[in-house]
């Protein structure tokens, strides 16, 4: 079957079993190839191939709802409903997303890019679907590792309470990104190995329907039976005392068990949870193999061997640098622990763990719980590093407010993957945390502007003690530069200037710093003289030097990869207004107003107008603006 001629899925329920399985394989061979070339979450779609086959086959979308969590497994999803032919231009600019996305296709019912959303949504669809006496079927689709974020378990009590007609699809291959922890993992393991509980029950209750009617006696002894199985054959029934029919575990990738376990649950009322058990990355031998999450989502890679195609630069990893900085002060100092909410390997703290395992936590797809243990160990004298990527900070922001900085606690938050992060698009760009971290009373916060300076900020944020610290580094690789043998701390507050100028000045941090020093080179052959400073403090800010600035009546230009409404900018704007009390120009350029997709990190910063050649443009303007004002006076 040629992939890229399937229009919608209706087509599957005409296979037979032989043709269902070749489908199967050929989906396989697509994704394996397509993906080596675009990179994409390749583990989690060779897990649920003949899973998402069999869900098209007994179910009708788009008029049932199919909700997928998280979304990076919802590729095979798209191949189905039609949108093969555009898998070249997989999470590249312009190109197809790699998360659902509800301006694609009519099928993509819920957009997401986090986890453990799936099952409040389809609480919510399911709602509607009964208020509107509609009678369609409701199919969220959740992993074991989402399943352990408190948004889904406040849904399965909610789900489980009303009784709900639902049918969740709990697809458990043990892994999310890393392996799982928890309780709920075990649980889960325990139920893997109990046997399949719902055969066993069909068995009884066939025998008992052979007992004569007597009486309620015997009917009410029958039930004792049937709940004396269920208690003896799935350890805890933790989801049937929820209030879910529990049917499985069944194997994810054999058609015969889902069709037999699929048509039985769309007969059931009630909400019902089916266990389906699949192999994350099933199909390829090097993400078969894959324990740690490596295979999870990647970059390009040569088929033949598994080898990814690495990036030319030689400098570390953002991540690298910082785990690796923290990891050499945790020697000298017992108080530092470290802690991920499911990101070991993204974070780069495998070494942290395999180094000082009783000081590593990785506590699962849990942001909120993460940061309040963070506060709870500061309570006690620790010094915790939470390492989150900014955009999962933001489910922990009433944590942050609440527990970290309301109390004042010596927590060091890294901000790994702050700013554009390019390929995974509107859900993951790391571009607000400024403006949600920025109004919170006594929190720093920080970016440095080369991986030299990232690991003296690592030093600064530990011997901070006047509160919670947050450290913003990018995704990707450093610069290169020489870095210096010994660490120091930087003092809070502090700016640099990189470049002298006198005509206006650009305030930037980070990754806009060579942004800015090549746009006032450009600007120096025109005649101006544009200061370049490192404002590596976004809070507190440098008030001293913009009070120079400002007194020396010297235009500022704030730049900054991250939005503009509440950011680094605003503040700058603020101080002015309410510290100095004068009408000082400022022109700022940022993130606009808007979410922004997938694509290369430049092609979107180029999209948006932020390249050197843009900053000199608008910079000339805004000089020139500024002396026409002068001279009017």
């Amino acid at each position: 079957m040629d992939l890229t001629e399937i229009t919608n899925p209706s087509f599957i329920k005409k296979l037979d079993h032989e043709q269902m399985i070749e489908l199967a394989e050929e989906i396989r061979s697509f994704l394996i190839e397509k993906l080596s070339i675009t990179g994409g979450h390749i583990g989690p779609n060779l897990g649920v191939v003949e899973l998402t086959i069999a869900l098209h086959r007994f179910f009708d979308s788009p008029t049932d709802k199919i909700i997928w969590d998280v979304g990076h497994q919802a590729y095979v999803h798209k191949i189905l409903t039609g949108r093969a032919k555009e898998f070249d231009t997989l999470r590249q600019f312009k190109g197809l997303c790699g998360f659902p996305k509800r301006n694609e296709s009519d099928h993509d019912v819920w957009e997401t890019g986090h986890s453990s959303t799936s099952l409040s949504a389809a609480m919510g669809m399911a709602v509607a679907r009964d208020v509107k006496g509609d009678s369609n079927f409701v199919i969220p689709v959740i992993g074991d590792g989402a399943l352990t974020g408190g948004m889904a378990l406040e849904a399965l009590n909610h789900i489980g309470h009303k009784k709900t007609n639902m049918i969740v699809i709990l697809n458990d291959n043990e892994m999310s990104i890393a392996p799982n922890v928890g309780a709920l993992h075990t649980i889960l393991g325990k139920l893997r190995t109990a046997g399949k509980y719902n055969s066993a029950k069909d068995e009884l209750e066939f025998i008992l329907k052979k007992i004569p009617a007597v009486g309620g006696k015997v009917a009410a002894a029958a039930e004792r039976v049937k709940d004396s199985l269920k208690y003896l054959l799935v350890s805890g029934i933790f989801f049937e005392e929820l209030g879910f029919t529990y049917l499985g575990p069944v194997d994810g990738h054999d058609f015969n068990e889902l069709e037999r376990q699929l048509q039985y649950a769309k007969k059931v009322e009630g909400p019902v949870l089916l266990h389906v058990l699949t192999k994350k990355g099933k199909g390829y031998r090097p993400a078969e193999d894959d324990r740690i999450g490596t295979w999870h989502g990647t970059g390009p890679y040569k088929i033949e061997t598994g080898d990814f195609v690495k990036s030319s630069s030689s400098a570390p990893s953002w991540s690298g640098l910082i785990a690796n900085t923290v990891t050499k002060l945790a020697r000298t100092d017992r108080r530092i622990v470290t802690i991920t909410p499911a990101m070991p390997v993204g974070s780069k703290l495998e070494g942290f763990a395999s180094e000082f395992p009783d000081r590593f936590f990785d506590v699962g797809i849990a942001e909120q719980h993460a940061t309040t243990m963070a506060a709870g160990l500061a309570t006690q004298d620790m010094k915790p590093f939470l390492a989150i990527y900014s955009t999962f900070l933001q489910r922990a922001y009433d944590q942050m407010l609440h527990d970290v900085a309301r109390q004042n606690l010596n927590v060091v938050i890294g901000i790994d993957r702050s700013g554009l992060v390019g390929a995974d698009g509107e859900t993951h760009q790391g571009v607000f945390d400024i403006a949600f971290l920025r109004h919170m009373p006594n929190l720093v916060i920080m970016m440095p502007k080369d991986e030299n300076e990232g690991q003296h900020m690592v030093k600064t944020a530990f011997e901070y003690n006047d509160g919670p610290i947050a450290l913003r580094y990018p995704r990707g690789n450093g610069y290169g530069v020489e870095m210096d043998s010994e660490l120091k701390s930087i003092p809070i507050g502090s700016w640099e200037v990189l470049r002298e100028g006198t005509d206006a000045a650009i305030l930037t941090f980070g990754t806009t710093i060579p942004m800015a020093l090549e746009a006032a080179e450009m600007l120096s052959t025109k005649g101006l003289c544009i200061k370049v400073i490192n404002a590596r403090f976004i809070k507190p800010l440098d008030n001293a030097m913009i009070l120079d600035l400002v007194s020396k009546q010297i235009p500022i230009m704030t730049v900054e990869e991250a939005v503009l409404a509440g950011g680094f900018g605003s503040a700058v704007l603020e101080f002015i207004n309410d510290g100095c009390k004068v009408d000082h120009p400022v022109e700022r350029v940022g993130i606009p107003d808007q979410f922004i997709e997938h694509g290369s990190v430049d092609m979107l910063l180029e999209e948006i107008g932020m390249t050197s050649q843009n900053i000199a443009l608008k910079m000339s303007a805004f000089v020139n603006t500024v002396k026409s004002r002068e001279e009017t006076i």
